[in-house]
C-alpha cells in the first residue's frame, strides 16, 4: 500500500504554546497581587480595578482558561494531528479558534476589572462573552472531530478519548449554567435563583474542574508521559475503566460543596456518595500514569521533564484523595468557608496543571524549533523552585484552615464564642504572607523558565509544517484475531461522542430535575419579600465589587454559626436571589443576618475606612462609592427583567419604582445626616447599605413558630 504524504501543522501549537506563557504569567501575577492584599490591604491605592474583589475572578479565570486553557489546546493540537496521522482538519478553524480563545480572554479581564460580572465563580463573564465561547468551543470541536474522521489510524489512542470526553461535558455544562437574562450589553441576571442556582452553579463549578482542569489533561498525561518515557502505558485496561467511570461518576459530585446549606438533604447526600466513587478511577489514572515510567526512574533524577510530569501525576493523586475526603460531613464541617478549600484546588492547579504543562513545554518546544533546550540546569533550577512555591504554598494555607475553623468553634465556660470573627483573621495573617512568598517562588519559577525557552526558541530553526507520510485509512476497518469488546467503540468516533454525551448527561439530570420540578425541595416563606428598587441596585454593586468573594450568605445549622451570626438560613430565603450568594470562603464574617444589626453610620464608616469600625481589618476600603451615582436610568428595565425571571412585582410597577428608590434613598441620607455624615440620595454607598439593610430582616419579621419547625413545616403545604 502506497503511503500518503502530509505535514503536520506545528503554527498553531506554537501560538497556543505562547499564549499558554503569556497568560500564565499574566494570571499568576494577578494572584501573587491578590494574595498580597490580604497581608496589605491598602496595597490597591483605592483603585477599584485592582481589590481583591475584583481581582481574584481575573486570577481564577485567566489561571483556569487562559493558562489551563492555551495549554490544552496546545497539547491537543500537537498530539491529535500524530496519533490520527493526518493535519488538522482546517487551518482556518485552528486560527479563528486561537484569536476567538484570545479576544475572549483579553475582553473578559478587562470587563472583570471594569466590574463587569454575572457573580457566579468560574462563571463571572457576562452574557457576550458566554456566547463567543459557546462559537469558539463549537470551532474547536469541528476541527478536531474533522481531523479524527479524516484520520489515517484506525485506532483511537486513549487520549482522543479524554478529549472527545471534555467536548462533550464542557459545552453541556457551559450552556446549562449560562442561561441568564440581559439587563444591558454587560448585566445580566442568572435565569435560576436561590438553591437551583446553587446547584447548576456547583454542578458547573465542580465539573469546570473536572472537565476541564482534569479530563484534558490526562488526555495530555497518556500522551506525553509516555512518550518523555518512551514507555508504552502501564495498562490499556485500566485506561478504559478510567475514561468510562471517571465521566460517569465526575457529574454527580457537585453538590458537595454546598453540604449542611440549605440545599435538599437528598442532593448533599447523593453528591457525597458519588465524590467518595471518585476515588477508584482517580487514583486508577493516576497509578496508570506513574507506573508508565517502570523502567526509567533511573532518568527521572537528571531529566526535568520526567520530574515534573512525576510531581504533577504525584499532586494530581493527593487532589483527587483529598477531594473526596472533603466530601465527607464530618470533615467539610471543619473545611468549608476556610483556607483548606484554597490550599486544596491549588495543588491541582499548581501541581497537577502547572508541572504538566511546564514539563510539556519543554518537551514540546525544543522539538518543534529542531533543537536542545538551552539549559537543563535552568529546567531542573525551575523544578526546585516551583515545588517550594507549592510547599510554601499550600502548608501555610491548611495551617491558616485550622487554625481558624478551630477559633471559629471555641466557646468559653460560660457558652460564649471565645473569639471575635477579626480575631481569626488576624491571627492567619502571618499565613498569608507566607503562602504571598510561596506565590512568588512559583511565578519566578515560571519567569525562569520564559527565558530558558526564549533562548532555546532563538537558538533553533521553526518547523511550520513537519513533513509525515503514513498509509491512508481502510474503507473497511478489520479486526484481526480476538478483538477487546471496547474496540468495536475506539473506531468509531461519532458513536464515542454519543456515548460520552449520555454518560455525563444522565448524572446532571437526575441530580438537577427533582430540585427544579417538586416544590417541596424550595419550600416558601410567605414573609420573603422581593427586593426594593434600591435594594436591587445595591446587589448589583455588591457583586460588582466581589463582595461575595470574602463574605458568605449561609448560616449552617451549627451552634457556633447560629451563635455568631444568628438563624440557620433556610432556603426560602433565596428564592428571589437572581444569583445566589452563598459564598465558598469567609475572609470576612457571614451577612445573611447583617440587616438591622449596625447603624446606617457604622456601614457608611465601615466601607469608607474599614479599620475605623473593626481595627486590624484586611478589608480595603472603597471610596468610589461616595462618588459614583446610582444608575436610575436601568432601574425599570431591572424590575422588568425581574417579573420575567419570576419575581412578583406588581405590572406595571416599573413606573412607580423610580420614586419608591428616591424615598428609600432619602431615608437613609437623612439617618446618615443626623450621624453628622452628609451623603447625596443618589451615591451608590446609600444602595450599597440598603441592600446590607435588607440581608435576613425577611426572616426576622416570620412568624415566631417559624425558626422551631424545619425548612419544610415553616414554609407552604409540600406539593408538585
Amino acid at each position: 500500500m502506497s503511503l500518503e504524504k502530509f505535514y503536520y501543522d506545528n503554527r498553531t501549537v506554537k501560538w497556543f504554546a505562547y499564549a499558554c506563557m503569556f497568560w500564565g504569567l499574566i494570571g499568576m501575577l494577578a494572584g501573587l497581587w491578590a494574595a498580597l492584599s490580604l497581608v496589605f490591604p491598602d496595597l490597591n491605592m483605592g483603585f477599584a480595578p485592582i481589590t481583591f474583589g475584583r481581582l481574584r475572578p481575573v486570577h481564577t479565570n485567566a489561571v483556569i482558561f487562559a493558562f489551563v486553557g492555551n495549554g490544552i489546546f496546545m497539547g491537543v493540537y500537537y498530539s491529535l494531528q500524530r496519533l490520527c496521522k493526518a493535519r488538522m482538519f482546517s487551518d482556518l478553524l485552528s486560527k479563528i479558534h486561537f484569536w476567538g480563545w484570545q479576544s475572549i480572554i483579553a475582553g473578559g479581564a478587562l470587563t472583570l476589572f471594569l466590574g463587569y460580572t454575572t457573580g457566579k465563580e468560574y462563571a463571572e463573564l457576562e452574557w457576550p462573552f458566554d456566547i463567543a465561547i459557546t462559537l469558539v468551543w463549537v470551532v474547536f470541536g469541528a476541527n478536531m472531530l474533522g481531523t479524527i474522521l479524516r484520520r489515517r489510524e484506525a485506532h483511537l489512542y486513549v487520549a482522543i478519548w479524554f478529549y472527545i470526553g471534555t467536548w462533550v461535558a464542557i459545552a453541556m455544562l457551559h450552556i446549562i449554567n449560562s442561561f441568564e437574562y440581559p439587563l444591558s450589553l454587560f448585566k445580566s441576571y442568572s435565569w435560576y435563583a436561590g438553591v437551583q442556582d446553587a446547584l447548576v452553579q456547583w454542578w458547573y463549578g465542580h465539573n469546570a474542574v473536572a472537565f476541564f482542569l482534569t479530563t484534558p489533561y490526562l488526555g495530555l498525561m497518556y500522551y506525553f508521559v509516555p512518550k518523555a518515557a518512551n514507555r508504552p502505558v502501564y495498562s490499556y485496561r485500566w485506561s478504559i475503566i478510567h475514561f468510562w467511570s471517571l465521566i460517569f461518576i465526575y457529574i454527580w459530585a457537585g453538590p458537595h460543596h454546598l453540604l449542611y446549606t440549605a440545599l435538599p438533604e437528598w442532593a448533599q447526600s447523593l453528591g457525597t456518595v458519588f465524590s467518595l466513587m471518585l476515588i477508584a478511577p482517580s487514583w486508577g489514572g493516576m497509578l496508570n500514569g506513574l507506573l508508565t515510567l517502570r523502567g526509567a526512574w533511573d532518568r527521572v533524577r537528571e531529566d526535568a521533564i520526567l520530574k515534573f510530569f512525576v510531581v504533577a501525576l504525584t499532586c494530581y493523586g493527593m487532589a483527587t484523595f483529598e477531594g473526596p475526603m472533603l466530601s465527607l460531613k464530618n470533615v467539610n464541617a471543619i473545611s468549608h468557608y476556610t483556607d483548606w478549600t484554597i490550599a486544596h484546588v491549588h495543588v491541582g492547579a499548581l501541581g497537577w496543571n502547572g508541572f504538566l504543562t511546564f514539563g510539556i513545554l519543554y518537551w514540546l518546544i525544543p522539538r518543534m524549533f529542531s533543537t536542545q533546550l538551552y539549559s537543563r540546569k535552568w529546567a531542573n533550577t525551575h523544578f526546585w523552585i516551583g515545588t517550594l512555591g507549592i510547599i510554601f504554598y499550600v502548608i501555610p494555607l491548611y495551617w491558616a484552615a485550622f487554625t481558624q475553623s478551630m477559633m471559629w468553634k471555641q466557646f468559653t465556660e460560660e457558652g460564649q464564642l471565645k473569639y471575635q470573627f477579626l480575631e481569626t483573621v488576624t491571627t492567619i495573617v502571618p499565613m498569608y504572607a507566607l503562602r504571598a512568598f510561596g506565590g512568588a517562588l512559583y511565578v519566578s519559577g515560571l519567569g525562569l523558565m520564559i527565558v530558558n525557552l526564549w533562548k532555546t526558541i532563538r537558538g533553533g530553526s521553526f518547523v511550520a509544517n513537519e513533513a509525515a507520510e503514513a498509509a491512508p485509512l481502510p474503507k473497511v476497518i478489520q479486526t484481526h484475531g480476538k478483538a477487546h469488546w471496547h474496540n468495536w467503540i475506539e473506531r468509531r468516533p461519532i458513536q464515542l461522542v454519543v456515548f460520552s454525551l449520555l454518560v455525563v448527561a444522565v448524572g446532571g439530570a437526575l441530580e438537577m430535575m427533582p430540585t427544579f420540578l417538586v416544590r417541596s425541595n424550595i419550600p416558601t416563606i410567605s414573609s420573603v419579600k422581593p427586593y426594593t428598587p434600591l435594594e436591587l441596585h445595591g446587589r448589583d454593586i455588591y457583586l460588582r465589587e466581589g463582595c461575595y468573594t470574602c463574605h458568605s450568605q449561609m448560616i449552617r445549622p451549627f451552634r457556633d454559626e447560629v451563635a455568631r451570626y444568628g438563624e440557620y438560613s433556610k432556603a426560602g430565603e433565596f428564592v428571589y436571589d437572581h444569583p445566589f450568594q452563598w459564598g465558598s470562603k469567609r475572609t470576612g464574617p457571614d451577612l445573611a443576618r447583617i440587616g438591622g444589626k449596625y447603624p446606617d453610620s457604622w456601614h457608611y464608616n465601615h466601607m469608607l475606612d474599614p479599620t475605623s469600625m473593626s481595627p486590624g481589618s484586611i478589608m480595603p476600603p472603597y471610596p468610589w462609592l461616595f462618588e459614583d451615582h446610582i444608575d436610575k436610568s436601568k432601574t425599570p428595565a431591572m424590575i422588568n427583567v425581574m417579573r420575567k425571571l419570576g419575581v412578583p412585582y406588581p405590572d406595571g410597577y416599573e413606573k412607580q419604582a423610580i420614586a419608591d428608590l428616591d424615598k428609600q434613598a432619602n431615608s437613609i441620607a437623612a439617618s446618615l445626616q443626623k450621624d453628622k455624615l452628609p451623603i447625596k440620595a443618589d451615591r451608590e454607598i446609600v444602595a450599597l447599605i440598603a441592600y446590607l439593610q435588607r440581608m435576613g430582616k425577611d426572616i426576622k419579621m416570620a412568624p415566631a413558630a417559624a425558626p422551631a419547625n424545619t425548612n419544610a413545616e415553616a414554609t407552604t403545604k409540600n406539593d408538585f
